[in-house]
C-alpha cells in the first residue's frame, strides 16, 4: 500500500512542475497567405509525365533506336578531330553549335604582318569537341521540357559556302530552311594555296574557268614558287559535295553544251524528305540514310508513278548516265599520266571506299600519289616528301613516275569530278546540275587539247 501511495505521489508532484513550465495562453494569431500553386501560380504538372511527352517508345525512344544505325552517331570522326578548331565545326557538337551560335564567317582572313591567309571557320579550342547527338540539331532540347523543344533547331539561316570563302550561299527554303541545318556541314570545303610557297588562300576558281591552259602546276618546278599549290594525295575539296551538288551551286561552271540548270528536287525536295522518309529497313528516319528507300519520292505525289530500284526514266537511266560521264572525265584527266598508271586514285575495297561501285574504275576522288602513311601503292611521285620520312620512303618515292604538270582546266575538272562522284548518288540529287559539269569539263579538257 505504501509503494502505491509513493507512486501516485510521485505522478501528482510531476504535474505540477509540468504545469508550472506553460504559462497562460496568448491570443490566436492571423491566419498566414496561401502561397502559389506552382512557378507561375499554376497548378504544377507531374514532371515524369511531362518527359512521357517525348520518352516514349514512339517518340524519342524510337529515334533513338534510329539513330544508332546513322553514321553521326557510330562514326569515328567527332573522336579523329577532337581539339582540331578547323575540322570539328562539323565533326563534333559543341563546335558546331558555337559556329551557329556566334555567326562565325566562311571567310578567310589576311594577317597583315604576314602577308598569309588563315581559315575564319573555326571554334575555339573549348568547344572543339563532343559526339554528335540529339542537342546537335536540336538545341533547345530540355528548354521547357515540352514537346515544343525540339525546335527551333540549332539553325536554319542560309549556308556561306566555305569552298567559295563565303562568296557563294547555299539557301534551300523548302520546308522552312530545314535543308539548311544538313547543308551546314555537308558541304564542300576550300582548296588552298600552300602557306610557304604562296599566301594560303583559297584557290582562284574563277581563273580556272577564265584561263583553262594556264599552266596551274608545274612538275618542272615542283615544290617551289611559282607554284602555289602541291599536288598530294588528298588534294580535293573534301567530302561534302552533295550540298553544292543539290543546291545547284558552286561548282566550276566550264561553258559547253550544257546549261547550268537544276533539277526539280532542287526546289520541290528538301533533305528530310528523301533522307527522314518513313523508315525501310535500316534507312530512313534517324538514320539520316536513303539507300533503298523510295518511300518519300512515293508519297509526296511528286511523281505519277511509283518509283523503284528498277525505274528507267528517274533511277536507272539518270544514274548509269552520270557513272559513265564520270569514268569519260576520269580517262581524259588520266590521259595526262605515263600510260601505265591512272593519276586518279582507285580502290574497290568498300570497306575503304565509301564510293566504290559508284565507277566501273572505282574511283574514291584522290589522286594516285605516294605516301607512306595515306597511300603508300601510290603510283607517282610526291612532289613533297616529309621530312620525317625515312631513307627508304624516300628511295620509293624517288624511283616513282613523275606527277605531271597540271592546267587550270585540269584542276577544276578534278574538282567537278569529285564533286560530282562523291554527292553519292550518281545524280538523283541533283541530274541536271552533274551532267552539266561533268559534260562541260570534258568538252572544256578536249578544247585544251587533253
Amino acid at each position: 500500500m505504501k509503494t502505491i501511495f509513493k507512486v501516485i505521489s510521485m505522478f501528482t508532484i510531476a504535474g505540477f512542475f509540468l504545469a508550472s513550465c506553460e504559462g497562460p495562453l496568448g491570443p490566436a494569431g492571423k491566419d498566414g497567405v496561401d502561397g502559389a500553386a506552382g512557378a507561375n501560380g499554376k497548378d504544377g504538372k507531374d514532371a515524369n509525365e511531362t518527359c512521357k511527352e517525348c520518352h516514349n517508345p514512339t517518340v524519342v525512344d524510337a529515334v533513338a533506336v534510329q539513330f544508332e544505325f546513322s553514321k553521326h552517331s557510330y562514326g569515328e570522326a567527332a573522336f579523329e578531330e577532337a581539339g582540331n578548331v578547323v575540322c570539328t565545326p562539323c565533326h563534333t557538337q559543341e563546335a558546331f553549335k558555337y559556329v551557329c551560335k556566334n555567326n562565325v564567317p566562311a571567310t578567310f582572313a589576311l594577317n597583315a604582318a604576314t602577308g598569309k591567309y588563315s581559315n575564319s571557320y573555326v571554334t575555339i579550342a573549348t568547344s572543339a569537341l563532343g559526339e554528335i547527338t540529339c542537342f546537335t540539331c536540336h538545341s533547345s532540347l530540355h528548354t521547357t521540357f515540352a514537346g515544343t523543344d525540339f525546335s527551333p533547331l540549332t539553325t536554319k539561316a542560309a549556308v556561306p559556302m566555305s569552298m567559295w570563302k563565303g562568296a557563294k550561299t547555299i539557301n534551300l527554303t523548302q520546308d522552312g530552311g530545314m535543308s539548311n541545318l544538313c547543308v551546314k556541314c555537308h558541304q564542300p570545303r576550300p582548296l588552298t594555296t600552300s602557306s610557304s610557297l604562296s599566301n594560303g588562300d583559297v584557290v582562284d576558281y574563277a581563273s580556272l574557268v577564265s584561263a583553262p591552259t594556264t599552266v596551274f602546276y608545274d612538275n618542272a618546278v615542283g615544290n617551289a614558287a611559282p607554284n602555289k599549290l602541291i599536288p598530294s594525295y588528298r588534294t580535293h575539296v573534301h567530302y561534302g559535295g552533295v550540298g553544292a551538288v543539290f543546291a545547284g551551286v558552286g561548282g566550276i561552271e566550264y561553258a559547253g553544251t550544257q546549261t547550268y540548270a537544276s533539277s526539280t528536287h532542287t526546289t520541290a525536295a528538301s533533305c528530310e524528305d528523301c533522307h527522314m522518309a518513313t523508315i525501310a529497313g535500316r534507312s530512313g528516319g534517324h538514320t539520316f540514310t536513303a539507300t533503298g528507300n523510295f518511300n518519300s519520292c512515293n508519297t509526296t505525289g511528286c511523281h505519277s508513278s511509283a518509283i523503284t530500284s528498277s525505274s528507267t526514266a528517274f533511277w536507272t537511266g539518270p544514274r548509269n548516265e552520270i557513272k559513265g560521264l564520270l569514268s569519260t572525265l576520269a580517262t581524259k584527266i588520266n590521259s595526262l599520266g605515263d600510260g601505265t598508271s591512272k593519276i586518279l586514285h582507285t580502290d574497290a575495297n568498300a570497306e575503304t571506299n565509301l564510293w566504290a561501285g559508284k565507277t566501273a574504275e572505282n574511283y574514291d576522288g584522290y589522286l594516285n600519289i605516294y605516301d607512306p602513311s595515306t597511300n603508300p601503292l601510290g603510283a607517282y611521285r610526291n612532289p613533297a616528301p616529309a621530312g620525317s620520312w625515312t631513307v627508304d620512303q624516300k628511295a620509293i618515292n624517288t624511283a616513282l613516275p613523275i606527277f605531271p604538270t597540271l592546267k587550270n582546266v585540269v584542276i577544276g575538272s578534278m574538282i567537278n569530278f569529285q564533286l560530282c562522284l562523291r554527292e553519292y548518288s550518281l545524280g538523283i540529287h541533283n541530274y541536271k546540275y552533274s551532267k552539266a559539269l561533268l559534260q562541260n569539263s570534258i568538252e572544256a579538257l578536249t578544247a585544251a587539247g587533253i
